[in-house]
């Protein structure tokens, strides 16, 4: 089973409460990266997503909350190259310099990457984003 296969699981499936609830599951994946169990998910949770995604594959995982910690795991290659279902991609996230954003490569449509990813409208989901935002795959 890939990584994307798993996560597709999760789209239109999981979100952020609202108010001072919390998803269970969202915190569990914050857990994967450090976090205690009583994390918000509220916070930035796309990073931990992946790593939930690769802690149950047991595949590489960078066990950091932040996306940016993903370009030292595995080996890079060319967004012309990215597999679909294999490959994560990492984004910058302006209008922050140092911030991200990742998931699991969905594909390119025209000008635009897709990423099926956690944290994405609030939950998990399939989602364009600029190809100038791209930072590694």
């Amino acid at each position: 089973m890939t990584g994307f296969e798993l996560a597709s699981r999760f789209v239109g499936e999981i979100a952020e409460r609202p108010g001072e609830a919390q998803h269970p599951l969202i915190q569990w994946w914050l857990s994967t990266c450090r976090y205690g169990f009583d994390a918000a998910d509220e916070v930035p949770w796309c990073s931990a997503f992946v790593n939930g995604i690769c802690w149950e594959l047991r595949a590489p995982r960078s066990k950091s909350a932040t996306a940016r910690s993903w370009l030292g795991i595995g080996a890079e290659v060319a967004l012309r190259d990215a597999r679909p279902g294999w490959d994560v991609v990492i984004l910058t996230r302006p209008p922050i310099p140092l911030a991200g954003h990742v998931g699991w490569f969905a594909g390119t449509d025209g000008l635009s990457i897709r990423l099926l990813g956690g944290n994405q409208g609030n939950g998990v989901s399939i989602a364009a984003f600029p190809t100038t935002r791209l930072l590694g795959v």
